[in-house]
């Protein structure tokens, strides 16, 4: 994608009330341009003339560049989406998870590059990461109560709900990351094999 390259159709724009409308047309176009130029060279002024709007436009839907860039991550890195009855095993619900994560490789794939540049950036940013931080907490408070949940036999977890949370998030993510480095060391089977370990399972040997 170059700098003269249109912003996407309006078309596509998602459904909803027109403040949504707008907001998620802005952050959708700021991940382009950050895409594009890294956030270092993304500018409000250019997410606004990318976006077919005026500054004002911009500052009226985010208090600064800071606020429009935070909301980047949740909606441009697809999150692993699980579906599953309650009453599963703890082996049913990590076989599960696992076959969730390969669902959206592919996007991630494509968008792991600027997934890494938000993360390089995050972590120069006090402000960024302390937004990290609370949103992080938020998910896994609410993973740990999806667990309690969903598990037929929450005590089956190897340790409290949110630490079990925690160490689910961080193999899904570092799971995805050396995928994209390496595919050929990380198959499909090594991603199965990894959750059912957490599950107490003796995973099957990788070909």
């Amino acid at each position: 994608m170059t700098a003269e390259t249109p912003p996407p159709s309006p078309r596509r724009r998602p459904k909803g009330d027109k403040r949504a409308r707008t907001r998620a047309w802005l952050i959708e176009v700021a991940a382009l341009l950050v895409e594009e130029k890294g956030y270092e060279g993304a500018t409000l002024q250019e997410v606004a003339r990318r976006a077919g709007m005026s500054n004002g436009a911009v500052y009226g839907n985010f208090k600064n560049r800071e606020d429009l860039f935070a909301q980047i991550g949740p909606t441009y890195w697809p999150q692993v989406s699980v579906d599953i009855a309650p009453g599963a095993t703890l082996a049913e619900l990590m076989a599960a998870w696992a076959e969730g994560l390969l669902a959206v490789m592919p996007v991630r794939a494509r968008r792991g590059a600027g997934r890494l540049k938000g993360l390089a950036y995050a972590l120069g940013n006090p402000g960024l990461r302390e937004r990290a931080v609370t949103r992080a907490e938020t998910l896994y408070a609410g993973a740990a109560d999806w667990l309690t949940r969903t598990l037929a036999d929450p005590q089956a977890l190897p340790m409290p709900p949110v630490t079990f949370a925690r160490v689910l998030g961080s193999l899904t993510e570092g799971l995805t990351l050396q995928r994209l480095l390496t595919p050929e060391l990380i198959s499909d089977e090594t991603i199965r094999s990894a959750f059912a370990a957490l599950a107490g399972e003796a995973p099957p040997r990788d070909r």
